[in-house]
């Protein structure tokens, strides 16, 4: 079953120690150190990159509307290095995020209520991946914490998979469980085509049909890893049919 861990406490709370943490690990790599887990991408890459969400999410949350505003990355101010600007945009939204109404009118991408507490959830989750990839970058990964990976994991089966972000297209059929060994959790997730049912322990229990074709056994942070393209399924405990764990993968 998937349960929402968080809160907006919960999610700001996170965001205090994987924003400092993140930019901790920037600051020690040099400019154009390779960011092994985000092919392509240089350190500097990855803060801007994390920098110019923050400056949307922002953006999204002082429009005051559920329509979509326009998406314009800004390009680094002058004088400021790449640590230096993401902290005063981390700086910015924590201080927006503290006064938030999560009730209050905001898009967001996914198949959900267009309301503001859409964001500190994601921002959190996008900050401790990218901190991890941060880290990684200078050989000091961390793993993600096992609460607030199991609210990614979740995360990813009820907002991006619905949302069709998928990192590859395609067709599967077949129920998924992943269990989190560090969390006493475990999520059932039905492939339909394109399409995909988060099942509840209820409903995994009322057809032969919903039997899981494929389990998923690590930690939270290895599944919310594995799940964003981190890491492979195979660093994981599988078992059954693997190939519908492309279906799974999002980023």
């Amino acid at each position: 079953m998937s349960r929402l861990h968080g809160t907006k406490d919960f999610w700001i709370g996170a965001l205090r120690t994987e924003g400092p943490a993140f930019a901790v690990a920037v600051a020690e790599a040099p400019p154009q150190t390779p960011v092994l887990s985000c092919p392509g991408w240089t350190v500097t890459d990855l803060a801007h990159h994390l920098t110019r969400v923050y400056v949307w999410a922002r953006t999204v949350l002082t429009a005051g509307t559920t329509t979509r505003p326009e998406r314009r990355d800004p390009e680094p101010p002058a004088g400021l290095t790449p640590v230096e600007w993401y902290r005063q945009e981390y700086d910015q939204l924590m201080a927006l995020f503290e006064g938030l109404d999560v009730e209050a009118p905001a898009w967001n991408f996914a198949p959900q209520p267009k309301k503001a507490g859409f964001w500190p959830r994601r921002v959190a989750h996008e900050t401790a991946v990218h901190r991890w990839d941060a880290q990684l970058a200078i050989g000091a990964g961390e793993p993600i914490e096992a609460k607030l990976a199991a609210d990614g994991v979740s995360e990813v089966l009820d907002t991006w998979l619905p949302a069709g972000r998928r990192i590859e297209s395609g067709q599967w059929h077949g129920v998924v469980q992943l269990t989190a060994t560090d969390a006493a959790q475990d999520w059932y997730l039905r492939l339909r085509g394109e399409g995909v049912a988060l099942l509840d322990t209820a409903t995994i229990l009322d057809h032969d049909d919903h039997r899981a074709r494929a389990q998923v056994t690590g930690t939270a942070s290895d599944l919310l890893l594995a799940l964003m393209g981190r890491i492979g399924f195979d660093t994981l405990g599988v078992a059954g049919d693997r190939r519908l764990l492309t279906g799974l993968r999002v980023g």
